[in-house]
């Protein structure tokens, strides 16, 4: 007769809830009453705390305060470079903007009292409507680049791709930007007469009177100083036919004007060149000008600031103790000889690890959870009052870090349980654990490696879920330096965390069969 095994009855599954909470009643209760590793924890927060506020606390570029600490913001509430030169009137209602643009060419100043000649791959040179001239007001444009062909670009981070090609004398580009009520519709064609619509742009209540007009703009050159990438200022020219203009436009003359009053922060004018505008024969103008109309991203191009994972730099010294913390929990017990004892009292393994896994994790998710916290809103405040900008991130994001924070110490603080449990060692298992969460972080962020093989740590080592912090966003038509050195990895927030998961959780379960397999 075949044996029939017996079913799982409510009352029993009940009983195996209750050895549970029991099981884990008495892993916290041991927790809480061994006064070293709360004061362990403790220590985690503060180190956290301290060393981030610490690691951010150079003296500001100016007295703090107002605009100097704030970039300006889009129309989403993203952070902002709008800084170009306009030949602008005014539009009233619908109506349209035609206009031939004949050259592109730019100067770029290495940094010795020499320029050179070349224009910048996102250098810009076409035709804008925007609100009006406050930075951050809402625009559209259709434009030609040094480097990535014609463009429909609006409200800083959306950007349409149109025809590839450069614009020259014997190549030019006629631009044509159409009003009709919010609507903005841009084409390009080679010869003024065959039209290729580039893209649509939609600006919600966009007022009835606008800016329009001729722009030029080019970010700052990116060059290899041999110590790393650089960046150097950078100035585009473009040669504009005579514009073709229907609708209510207003009367006299055309006007120059320098939006944002400089370059701002993504560009500069060089030492014999500033922005301006000449009138040409035929009716036509030659347009120089210097920055960017684009969202503003991380490393040097941000120029003076810090980003909200910069606060939380500390973040590798807590980690350092949850991870000890995490390790001794388990192999204290072997040490002691204590663990016999608590496996004689809960027969089911697998539960007691379960059990010291699950408090360690919510002990390091609350240590890592109140130390953002506390650590981001006292940073920004900090930072804004010596005069540095900050990057405006939304309230989900910053929400986002300071979970994921929690998080990240919860999966270091499994992890190391797991390590523990196998290697029951606690200095082998403490040095391991760091050597692949907390060195692979340093290494890569510090700049010390090459870039491919710092993003190659961020992606298969436990370190990838630091990436759960970052909040700084990559946009492709913004030139900057994606790197981890300057806040970019190389995975996405939660797929990085996910890496870390993935490593606590393995070894957890390894962890897991070899005490169920082997004697205490």
């Amino acid at each position: 007769m075949t044996a029939t095994l017996p079913s799982r009855t409510p009352a029993t599954r009940h009983a195996e809830r209750g050895g549970f909470l029991r099981t884990l009643h008495a892993e916290w209760t041991k927790f809480r009453t061994v006064r070293g590793w709360v004061l362990a924890m403790a220590g985690a927060l503060l180190a956290t705390i301290v060393v981030g506020l610490l690691g951010t606390a150079a003296p500001g570029p100016g007295d703090g305060g107002g605009d100097s600490a704030s970039y300006p913001k889009g129309p989403g509430g993203e952070a902002v470079n709008d800084s170009f030169y306009l030949v602008r009137k005014t539009l009233t209602g619908d109506g349209t903007l035609t206009v031939p643009l004949r050259s592109l060419t730019g100067v770029v100043d290495n940094g010795t009292g020499k320029t050179a000649q070349g224009v910048q791959p996102w250098a810009k040179a076409g035709i804008i409507v925007k609100e009006n001239l406050t930075q951050g007001s809402s625009y559209a444009a259709v434009l030609a680049t040094g480097g990535h062909g014609v463009r429909m670009q609006y409200d800083y981070t959306q950007d349409t791709a149109g025809p590839s090609g450069k614009v020259s004398q014997g190549s030019p580009r006629w631009l044509r930007l159409v009003r009709s009520g919010d609507i903005l519709t841009g084409s390009t064609s080679t010869d003024g007469s065959h039209w290729t619509e580039v893209g649509r742009a939609k600006l919600h209540g966009l007022a009835r009177t606008v800016q329009a007009g001729l722009f030029v703009t080019s970010p700052e050159a990116k060059q290899d100083t041999g110590a790393g990438a650089g960046f150097s200022p950078a100035v585009a020219t473009g040669a504009f036919g005579r514009p073709a203009l229907t609708g209510d436009w207003s009367r006299g003359t055309w006007s120059g004007t320098q939006v944002g009053g400089d370059a701002g922060t993504s560009g500069s004018y060089t030492n014999t060149i500033k922005g301006g505008f000449t009138r040409t024969d035929g009716g036509g103008f030659t347009v120089t000008g210097a920055g960017d109309i684009a969202p503003v991203v991380g490393g040097p191009v941000m120029g003076v600031g810090f980003s909200v994972e910069n606060f939380l730099v500390g973040t590798f010294v807590g980690l350092i103790v949850v991870i000890t913390v995490g390790t001794v929990f388990i192999t204290g017990e072997y040490r002691r000889g204590l663990l016999r004892t608590t496996m004689a009292a809960t027969p089911p393994r697998g539960r007691v690890l379960g059990a010291k896994a699950l408090v360690a994790g919510v002990v390091a998710f609350a240590m890592g959870l109140v130390a953002a916290a506390i650590t981001i809103p006292l940073g920004e405040h900090s930072a804004r009052g010596r005069g540095f900008h900050v990057f405006p991130v939304a309230s989900a994001t910053e929400v986002r870090v300071m979970v994921g924070t929690g998080l990240l110490c919860a999966a270091a603080a499994v992890f190391a349980l797991g390590a523990g449990a196998l290697l029951r060692r606690s200095g082998t298992a403490v040095v391991l654990v760091v050597a692949s969460i907390v060195l692979p972080f340093l290494l890569a962020t510090s700049g010390v490696l090459p870039p491919g093989v710092s993003e190659w740590l961020l992606r298969v080592t436990p370190a990838a879920g630091f990436a759960i912090q970052q909040t700084l966003p990559r946009y492709a038509q913004v030139l900057s330096v994606y790197e981890p050195s300057t806040g970019y990895y190389p995975l996405a927030p939660w797929a990085g965390l996910a890496v870390l998961c993935g490593y606590a959780t393995l070894t957890f379960g390894l962890a897991v069969v070899r005490l169920r397999r082997r004697d205490v």
